[in-house]
């Protein structure tokens, strides 16, 4: 029992290692080349694969892109798990967000931004991806801290006002540079300084 736990586990990390290894091979060349001129049999060429193997990872090129938005669903959902009950709303979605998203590695951030940004076509389904899996796990953590338990919607649009200044701190880190984790917690200190609602208390 304990040595198939071990065995999942070593198959689990390898299979992360993977996903991330296509995932940056993938987005290099779609910067350098432009998503829609890169294919599959290249993108596995590059990683020293079998086309076989790379679609035993995702079964289509277009899913490369929701890696990103995956990893900072989990890392987001972990990060909120891990506020104080007794913490601020607000608080704790700045504090949180700020340190998962912080976490990424810029320079890959930069690069998916920059893929995403310059082919259209991938632009709903990245979007789309964030606002099911990202915004859906802060609406998931504002609804279990509000006393108006019954009111999803509201949590709902405060998520959107949430995952809104998150992704203008993107933008505007993306054109201007400077500490990721530093620009999305002053995105949320805007909102933050606009009080909580006081059933969010």
């Amino acid at each position: 029992m304990v040595n198939e736990s071990i065995a999942a586990a070593l198959k689990g990390t390898r299979s992360e290692l993977m996903t991330s290894e296509l995932e940056a091979i993938a987005l290099r060349l779609f910067e350098e080349r432009g998503y829609t001129n890169v294919t599959v049999d290249e993108i596995a060429a590059a990683a020293q694969i079998s086309v076989r193997t790379f679609y035993r990872y995702f079964p289509s090129k277009d899913l490369l892109l929701q890696v990103r938005v995956d990893r900072r669903s989990a890392a987001v959902r972990e990060a909120l798990a891990a506020r104080p009950a007794d913490e601020a709303l607000m608080t704790s979605l700045r504090v949180a967000l700020s340190e998962a998203t912080g976490a990424e590695d810029p320079e890959m951030v930069r690069r998916w931004i920059t893929v995403v940004a310059t082919s259209p076509d991938l632009i709903r389904g990245a979007l789309g991806g964030i606002q099911l899996k990202v915004q859906g796990a802060i609406a998931d953590f504002i609804a279990s801290r509000t006393t108006a338990t019954d009111d999803a919607f509201a949590s709902t649009i405060l998520a959107g006002a949430v995952g809104g200044a998150v992704q203008a701190a993107l933008r505007h880190w993306f054109v201007t540079g400077g500490d990721l984790s530093a620009t999305i917690a002053e995105s949320l200190e805007v909102l933050e300084r606009l009080g909580e609602h006081p059933t969010l208390r």
